[in-house]
């Protein structure tokens, strides 16, 4: 096994508070097994051996046959609680996983995941972290049991037949150096066809997303090339993995019979020359199999987790990601944006993976009830303003404050109950009309949401849904075009009552009707309220009580940043 794989082991072991228990259990059990292993073989050679050699009655055996039911019921009970122990360990193990890159993607990193590729995340969280259950619930345990079992075999054997006892300490060692080189390949093969699927997988979910995009410009046919390419190479890199794991397992087969072959050779030189009784011999030729089994189940269960490990090492690397926001241990009361203005006081910021800062000095004031337009070319870090302002990010230098306490001072939870985000292509979830509105209040009455699709101007789209906002709406429900999407998002924004809203390019892609719409239903949402509108559309402009221009970062007309 890899250094790196090692380090993966170690990690799942000591993050996962949820298995430990079981994992601890597993060790005991694997003791107890490996004790009702030697007595078993025990037991069964003394009444094969008294049986032939001297010919005893069933009576006369009654006892050891009594014993060799419980310890033949004993073994299948810890084999069951073995299993058991396992399954609820990678059980716990997998939901804590999920739960905990759930956490890190929507709370801790939330504004960092725009060159993430989704399609490998889903793949790695979904098909991967299945894929750990064989490794807790299979491999671990057969871990145990490969340390546990040939220990206590041969502290049998060594007393009873010490030659059977160093063919068995010689053989052992040879399977492991097998079962090592073996798993270094697969886990490159492995490693492989992971990076296979992942790759399959986010393409196929970007073509998924762009169905309608592929057929307007023809383009569906090269894709389907694409797809049916790279499904090939992971059906080749799967064939290879299986290959290596047939072979694997014709070694160690092969490893196990050959050292049981030479106890039995030895164990029969032993009974011919007298130096061996017929119960000892049956008792070590009996445990030869039970000592190689675990040894060759570790490298079966090995195979089977391989891609558990390979998707831990992904998820893991997530997890390790720094947050994109720290919450302060003893946060301040948020400053309320509908009294105070917001400021970015000489802010900089610069992504982790691009080269340079995103933002240079930036300063920006909006006063209480003053709807800004910020605007400028593409990239100049418009859309970073917007992500600093709902505190999605935090400036690598200056500050953003609201009053005079800082962002970083405050909880974000308390300060994004003040602000409302609009963006430039509102997600929408499966459900009713009414779920996704009030999205943004849960605990809104059926007459506020009501009211909010007023004010956002969804009266329209209202009257052509057969129930009204009760209409399904999402996958498998009423697709909305472009324009009704970004009403829904404007009814949150009107429902949150939040007294800083933040859009990014709210009528982008939208044709003059639409775009009109939700220009009426911005300056409706602006009333009382303070505004951060991020837009290249010219139309907006007239809405605006300030035009601030931003390139490259900076500000180019620095007297309009500033509230008069």
């Amino acid at each position: 096994m890899s250094a790196r794989a090692e380090r993966i082991d170690r990690r799942l072991a000591r993050e996962s508070a949820a298995a430990r228990p079981h994992l601890c259990l597993a060790g005991v059990l694997g003791v107890l097994s490996a004790g009702v292993i030697v007595a078993q073989a025990a037991i069964l050679a003394h009444l094969i051996s008294a049986a032939v050699e001297r010919h005893a009655t069933v009576a006369s055996l009654l006892g050891a046959l009594t014993a060799l039911v419980a310890v033949l019921l004993a073994r299948a009970l810890l084999s069951g609680a073995f299993e058991l122990s396992g399954r609820i360990a990678a059980t716990r193990v997998m939901a804590e996983l999920r739960l905990r890159l759930a956490r890190q993607l929507l709370l801790q990193r939330p504004g960092r995941r725009e060159h993430e590729r989704t399609g490998e995340l889903a793949a790695a969280a979904v098909q991967g972290v299945d894929a750990l259950e064989s490794y807790f619930a299979g491999y671990l345990p057969s871990f145990v049991l490969a340390a546990a079992v040939p220990l206590a075999v041969l502290a049998w054997v060594v007393p009873v037949d010490p030659i059977a006892a160093v063919v068995l300490a010689l053989t052992v060692p040879i399977l492991i150096v097998f079962m090592v080189l073996i798993g270094l390949g697969a886990q490159a093969r492995t490693r492989s066809r992971w990076q296979a699927l992942s790759l399959l997988s986010s393409h196929f979910l970007d073509v998924v997303r762009g169905l309608d995009t592929l057929r307007a410009h023809r383009r569906e046919r090269p894709q389907a090339e694409i797809l049916r390419d790279v499904g090939d190479r992971y059906r080749r890199e799967t064939m290879g993995t299986l290959r290596l794991a047939f072979l694997s397992a014709l070694v160690l087969e092969l490893c196990a019979m050959i050292g049981t072959a030479l106890v039995a050779a030895t164990i029969g030189v032993q009974l011919t020359s007298g130096q061996l009784t017929l119960d000892a011999g049956l008792t070590v030729l009996l445990l030869c199999p039970e000592l190689y089994g675990p040894l060759r189940s570790v490298g079966q269960q090995f195979h089977a987790s391989a891609d558990g490990l390979a998707a831990a090492a992904r998820l893991l690397e997530v997890l390790d990601e720094p947050a994109a926001t720290v919450e302060p241990p003893a946060p301040l009361p948020a400053g309320d944006p509908a009294t105070a203005p917001l400021r970015f006081e000489h802010v900089s910021f610069a992504y982790p993976d691009r080269p340079g800062n995103v933002l240079e000095r930036f300063e920006l004031e909006l006063a209480p009830g003053e709807l800004v337009v910020l605007t400028g070319p593409s990239g100049g870090g418009k859309s970073t303003v917007a992500k600093l302002a709902l505190r999605l990010l935090e400036p690598t230098g200056g500050r953003v404050c609201c009053g005079d306490v800082d962002l970083r001072a405050v909880s974000s939870s308390d300060w994004r109950r003040r602000v409302a985000w609009i963006p430039q292509r509102a997600t929408l979830f499966a459900g009713t009309l009414a779920d996704n509105i009030a999205l943004a209040d849960p605990t809104a009455t059926k007459q506020q949401i009501a009211r909010a699709a007023h004010q956002a101007a969804l009266d329209g789209l209202l009257a052509a849904l057969p129930a009204g906002l009760d209409t399904r709406i999402g996958d498998g429900g009423r697709i909305l075009s472009a324009g009704e999407r970004q009403r829904v998002a404007l009814a949150r924004a009107f429902l949150s009552g939040a007294a800083l809203i933040v859009l990014d390019e709210p009528t982008a892609n939208l044709d003059r009707d639409a775009a009109a719409s939700i220009a009426a239903a911005i300056e409706r949402l602006a009333v009382g309220r303070t505004v951060l509108l991020i837009t290249h559309d010219l139309s907006l402009l007239a809405h605006a009580d300030r035009v601030v221009e931003l390139a490259d970062g900076r500000v180019t007309n620095p007297d309009l940043a500033l509230a008069a």
